[in-house]
């Protein structure tokens, strides 16, 4: 039996490579010399006790968990496929709570349990281009979920100068120790409660380009390439 499927099949492998997951994020940030830019939206509703969606690119997930500030409350959806699941074990480390479900499973019920979390004074942490991509597309449930609990979008997302990119669909960015290391925010983003459709469509775009931009801003100030967006299939 190969590693994976032994992985998969016993609850204390899956355990123990989460918990030393873990680990690994908190040795490199500890390791790292980060700066934040532009964390000023995300500070002064988090002082105000304002709850928002956090977005951030699949492959950028990596470091995400130590760009939050540890005492408010965060939900992240989660796939329910079992890479999903090994993803919600490693940030529940850092006391971050999931919501499992994505747009093919489980999504009323995620639904359901992000917009009572928002409506409660809590965050939610939403991945737009997952869990199976398009890379770096914006799907148009996070427009939704804000226009249903009236909250914010804020886009964030990290770069490092030492790193190794994945041959994974999302480009995933693995962060290596011993480096320089960037967050980087963006504006939030208003979500109208009557926004029509042709409006969501417009503020999904919106979400999806500050998302890249900030993603090449940060690979900029790294000196890294930014892996390109996937292209979006032509119509019939």
């Amino acid at each position: 039996m190969g590693l994976a499927k032994r992985i998969g099949k016993s609850e204390g492998l899956r355990g123990l490579l989460c918990w030393l997951g873990s680990l690994y994020i908190r040795f490199v940030h500890a390791t790292g010399r980060w700066r934040v830019i532009n964390g000023e939206h995300a500070n002064r509703l988090w002082d105000e006790g304002q709850p928002f969606i956090l977005a951030f690119w699949h492959g950028r997930i990596l470091m995400m968990p130590k760009s939050w500030r540890s005492s408010v409350p965060i939900h992240m959806l989660i796939s329910q496929h079992r890479d999903g699941q090994l993803i919600a074990r490693t940030v529940s480390h850092f006391g971050i709570q999931t919501v499992a479900g994505s747009s093919t499973r489980g999504g009323s019920a995620a639904l359901r349990a992000m917009l009572k979390s928002l409506k409660s004074g809590q965050c939610v942490g939403i991945t737009p281009d997952g869990p199976k991509g398009p890379r770096m597309r914006a799907s148009a449930g996070i427009v939704n979920v804000a226009r249903l609990a009236g909250v914010p979008v804020l886009c964030a997302t990290f770069s490092t100068r030492r790193r190794k990119v994945l041959r994974s669909w999302d480009r995933f960015a693995l962060a290596l120790p011993f480096s320089t290391g960037v967050f980087v925010w963006a504006d939030p983003i208003t979500v109208p409660r009557d926004a029509d459709e042709e409006a969501l469509d417009l503020l999904r775009l919106k979400v999806e380009d500050s998302l890249n931009a900030i993603t090449l801003e940060a690979d900029r100030l790294m000196g890294v390439e930014s892996p390109e967006p996937e292209q979006a299939e032509a119509a019939p």
